[in-house]
């Protein structure tokens, strides 16, 4: 009966059996990791050892060089991502909800959405430079056009007699779009913010991939060059920890600002 459970689609399990079950699939690949390295079946140049990673992260945490390439990616990770979302959320919102505003803006997005940004960064870097403007500007290419169609698919699938009702009720199109639209709108919208932050960490070795002197992408690129797996494991490692920490802070918003959506 608990195996039915198990693999019985949309039946909650124990937090238990959660735990366990995540915990083993750590262990596994992580047991693998292990087997191959202290094994012999790998040399170090080409995968780097737990203990050689953790050596590694101690001496750069010991100078503060992690500390400090994790705070230039930072900066440059949010700076892109809040400017993105700050046009994105609500250009979105329109655009899905007024059929004027989608004619206008739905044919550059959906152009603009298949460039890759890599792609772009020789013109980035011609009109706006090398500096962090330009790193800036390749994080907010690469979320802001994905979240626009994201948002605006939310703001479509708002149930139109939900609008109805409250006309029918006397609002006023000013109280539908601020006490109904964006009510309905937020919980999407918070879980394609969610989402398109981990799109915005994975543009970031590109985004550092031009006459960068630090954060993450050039840590990883700077030991590539040297066939340093461990520098290079321990720079994906630290994205991925990042990554997971802003995933979770975007669950606690969710539920601490959005309590109407907790069991949506």
């Amino acid at each position: 009966m608990r195996t039915h459970s198990l693999l019985s689609p949309k039946v909650a399990i124990p937090r238990a059996t959660y735990a366990a079950l995540s915990i083993a699939s750590v262990s596994t690949v992580l047991g693998i990791w292990c087997l191959l390295t202290y094994g012999g079946f790998t040399p170090s140049d080409f995968l780097a050892s737990p203990d050689q990673v953790v050596t590694a992260a101690i001496h750069r945490i010991a100078n503060f060089s992690l500390f400090e390439n994790i705070g230039a990616s930072l900066e440059v990770i949010l700076s892109g991502f809040l400017l993105a979302s700050l046009l994105a959320v609500p250009i979105g919102i329109l655009m899905g909800s007024f059929k004027a505003v989608q004619a206008v803006v739905e044919p550059i997005t959906g152009f603009m959405r298949y460039i890759p940004v890599s792609a772009l960064i020789p013109l980035l870097i011609l009109w706006i430079g090398i500096g962090i403007e330009q790193k800036i500007m390749v994080i907010f290419l690469g979320t802001f056009f994905q979240q626009l169609i994201l948002i605006s698919d939310v703001s479509a699938r708002v149930s139109k007699d939900l609008i109805d009702c409250a006309y029918t009720l006397g609002a006023t199109r000013r109280q539908v779009v601020m006490r109904i639209l964006l009510p309905a709108c937020l919980p999407g919208v918070m879980d394609n913010l969610r989402v398109t932050m981990g799109w915005a960490w994975t543009y970031l070795v590109v985004a550092e991939l031009v006459a960068a002197d630090s954060g993450l992408g050039y840590m990883i690129l700077n030991a590539m060059r040297g066939l340093f797996t461990d520098v290079i494991l321990l720079g994906v490692f630290t994205i991925g920890i990042l990554g997971l920490m802003t995933d979770f802070i975007f669950k606690w918003l969710r539920q601490r600002l959005l309590p109407w959506s907790v069991n949506s």
